[in-house]
């Protein structure tokens, strides 16, 4: 293995380490040693690489929101209309949240940092506004206000899985195993006779 190799693995496992202690601890509460024990690499590798702490939670955030651009893109691509798009998009993110600790981290820092140069909310809100004032134009929403009030329902969906993913021993109201695809599935089924028009139209 080259110098530059092994610098840009050290420099991976840094991030990927990061992650893991920005998305459990929160910016304040992340330790860089504990980064670097997590990583293998001495502190001067970490500064080598990130001259300050902002500057890692920024690497970690751009991982975070490439990694979701990617699977949102995927996910609204795939889909046979937008409202559908709208449906699959937010269980491609409940699946981020759930599994991907640079995913989890970049959305914490986004709401606890104001001050780190990174948006998790850019890398996937502008598609789901998209998709919505699509599905608006083509007829699959009721109400002229329906877009927006669409839009608000999947932040405070997203931002309902955000939460949970903070949460190793979250447990979802009412009991049961906690997964992101069958709680979504079970609340669009709910959610969608209510924004669809006519009620029943296919998505």
């Amino acid at each position: 293995m080259t110098k530059q190799e092994r610098a840009g693995r050290t420099r991976r496992l840094l991030i990927d380490s990061a992650a893991v202690e920005f998305a459990r601890r929160g910016y304040v509460g992340t330790s860089l040693n504990k980064i670097c024990t997590a990583a293998m690499a001495t502190v001067g590798a970490l500064t080598f690489h990130f001259p300050a702490k902002s500057t890692l939670a920024e690497a970690v955030c751009a991982q975070g929101a490439e990694l979701t651009r990617k699977a949102v893109a995927e996910a609204s691509g795939a889909a046979d209309s937008p409202l559908r798009g709208v449906v699959d998009v937010t269980q491609a993110l409940a699946g981020l949240l759930d599994t991907e600790p640079a995913v989890q981290a970049a959305a914490r820092l986004t709401r606890e940092q104001r001050d780190i140069r990174a948006d998790w909310y850019d890398a996937w809100f502008p598609t789901v506004r998209d998709l919505l004032d699509r599905a608006h134009q083509m007829g699959q929403l009721r109400g002229d206000g329906a877009p927006q009030a669409v839009m608000a329902l999947v932040g405070c969906l997203v931002a309902g899985f955000e939460g949970a993913a903070m949460r190793v021993d979250y447990v979802p109201p009412g009991g049961g195993s906690w997964s992101p695809k069958g709680q979504l599935d079970a609340m669009w089924d709910v959610i969608l006779p209510g924004v669809v028009t006519p009620p029943g139209t296919s998505l």
